[in-house]
């Protein structure tokens, strides 16, 4: 399989974990699209009954619109049963770097929500330890930005500012803030680097997502691989 393939493959197995009337977190992203459409494909043929989307960026949200499922935002609902997300970053212990797409504050907060996180991925993204290939996002309040990216050269990192590719400026969050990426030498201690980073004033929230995924599908060139905790 190629990459495609694989991400399609893990969507697809990520439905057997569905059941009528749950609350579903939608993750951003390239393989969770995959899902959402699928999703609502299950919805539209009447193969899934009562089942609603809390979507964690305007993107995930019009895409379940098109794909026809329902939405609701998180204040309407009691409690999410499972959140499906993708990631950047996996480390053999789960832990993750999230943030590509720009959502990483709803991801978190919906996620950490959720009864169950399951997180889609493809081969590439497996990773001896956090940062090996990507940055960390760090999504800050843009009057803060510079001095933040100073704060974090005390951690070995350097950190810029995310600038858009179709537009003049910087990239700004759905929540109307900027990201900085943050290039670590090595994270032995993502739960650690996780608190720490967050303690930085300005600092909305990062994207090392630690200690909170239930199970990983991985998208191999053999067929479907699980993680589990």
């Amino acid at each position: 399989m190629n990459v495609e393939e694989m991400k399609k493959a893990v969507a697809k197995e990520a439905l057997n974990l569905i059941e009528d009337e749950m609350v579903i977190g939608l993750g951003t992203g390239s393989t969770t699209a995959y899902f959402i459409r699928y999703l609502g494909k299950l919805i539209m043929d009447g193969e899934l009954e009562e089942v609603y989307g809390v979507p964690t960026s305007y993107q995930a949200r019009l895409l379940a619109l098109e794909a026809g499922v329902p939405v609701v935002s998180l204040d309407e609902v009691d409690a999410i049963d499972i959140a499906v997300d993708g990631a950047d970053e996996v480390d053999p212990q789960m832990n993750l770097i999230k943030g590509r797409g720009g959502a990483l504050t709803m991801e978190k907060i919906i996620e950490y929500r959720a009864g169950m996180f399951v997180v889609l991925v493809d081969e590439t993204k497996l990773v001896e330890w956090l940062g090996q290939k990507m940055p960390v996002p760090i999504e800050v309040i843009p009057v803060a930005w510079r001095a933040i990216a100073e704060e974090i050269e005390v951690f070995n990192a350097t950190a810029e500012l995310r600038m858009a590719e179709k537009k003049d400026g910087p990239v700004v969050t759905d929540n109307g803030n900027f990201i900085l990426d943050a290039k670590f030498h090595r994270i032995d201690d993502p739960l650690d680097l996780e608190i720490e980073l967050n303690n930085i004033p300005g600092v909305v929230e990062n994207g090392i997502f630690a200690d909170i995924a239930d199970l990983v599908l991985v998208g191999t060139k053999d067929g479907v691989k699980r993680m589990e905790r």
